[in-house]
């Protein structure tokens, strides 16, 4: 609708409570492991992925053809969140779907970075974001961070990721240019939000936001201390957080067990309890960010249930949708690779 007029989340998160019935559950994903790309293609289009599979079924096949449906599917799916919402509803809803913007930017990087085809750059955007399908072509088709950085100048991107393509040719690395971009998207997010300290609805939305840029930090400066790069994470904190300063990130980014303790000792720990035991049993970097998925999900789930008449239940919706798309995407893409069913299940993150 629009961001002028009263909010509605009444309305909204009544519809959004339909749609996560409609989401894949356990069993859903035990039937699909056992599946081959084809037969998991025939389950999606009795799925809300129908009409997209539908609609692309004459171009695509295979792990391609899920590869966009997936995509497509979660386009749709946002923009009607954005259909029904008004107001100041609307407006936290818009600001919180430009992570698809960051997303899209960063794919385009890397695919800068690593000369991919624009092909492949094409098959990992969402177009869930403000950017319209003919900004995107052009980002795709930029030959060089300088270009991406001149397109992106006038968005909220565009000034950090001139102050960090310095930093990124110094460096070589694309640490640089990917903090920038999260931390012009968390900025722009904060924009206009009630304090945490409070009380309500715009306080448990701050809230939510703030454990999101802690667990974004705490895998931020994990990545860091195990690329071997000679990178101090506090360089790339991102502010907004509750849960770590800058220095006492960056020494618990080379001790795990002392990272899973301070998160356990703080405000997320006794709803987080059972992700925090899985945060350290982990037993590689991929398992110990899949672990701070689910914790995350967990944690906009309770917020949900807490504030139904916030924007909450919405953002836990979004990130559930988004998981869904990874894990139906992670079982077609290990189909595909000849992965055996237990190896495809580690990957999953379900909760």
């Amino acid at each position: 609708m629009s961001a002028t007029g009263s909010s509605n989340p009444e309305y909204v998160n009544a519809r959004v409570s339909a749609r996560r019935a409609t989401l894949f559950d356990e069993e859903d994903y035990r039937k699909l492991v056992r599946m081959s790309p084809d037969e998991i293609t025939r389950y999606m289009e009795e799925s809300t992925y129908q009409g997209p599979i539908n609609r692309l079924g004459s171009r695509f096949s295979g792990v391609d053809l899920l590869e966009y449906g997936l995509n497509a599917g979660l386009a749709e799916t946002f923009d009607e969140l954005l259909a029904w919402a008004d107001g100041r509803l609307y407006e936290q809803v818009a600001r919180y779907l430009r992570k698809f913007d960051a997303w899209n930017v960063k794919t385009v990087v890397r695919g800068v970075y690593a000369d991919a085809d624009t092909e492949a750059v094409e098959d990992d955007l969402i177009h869930a974001g403000e950017f319209d399908d003919t900004f995107l072509d052009q980002l795709v088709e930029a030959e060089s961070i300088e270009v991406i950085v001149d397109l992106l100048d006038g968005t909220i991107f565009g000034d950090a990721l001139a102050a960090a393509a310095e930093e990124y040719e110094e460096t070589g690395t694309l640490v640089p240019l990917e903090n920038a971009i999260d931390r012009a998207y968390y900025e722009n997010l904060f924009e206009g939000v009630t304090s945490a300290s409070g009380a309500g609805p715009e306080s448990a939305y701050a809230e939510y936001l703030q454990a999101e840029i802690d667990f974004r930090n705490a895998r931020n400066a994990l990545r860091l201390a195990r690329s071997g790069a000679e990178i101090d994470p506090a360089e790339y904190y991102i502010e907004g957080g509750a849960l770590f300063d800058p220095d006492e990130l960056s020494a618990l980014s080379r001790d795990t067990e002392q990272l899973v303790e301070r998160i356990r000792e703080s405000r997320y720990g006794d709803e987080l309890s059972t992700a925090l035991d899985d945060l350290a049993e982990a037993d590689s970097l991929i398992e110990f960010e899949q672990a701070l998925d689910a914790a995350l999900l967990e944690h906009a789930r309770n917020a949900a249930h807490a504030h139904p008449m916030s924007v909450c239940p919405v953002i836990a919706f979004v990130l559930a949708k988004e998981r869904e798309a990874d894990n139906i995407r992670a079982i077609a893409r290990g189909k595909e690779a000849g992965l055996d069913p237990d190896d495809i299940r580690a990957e999953l993150v379900v909760r």
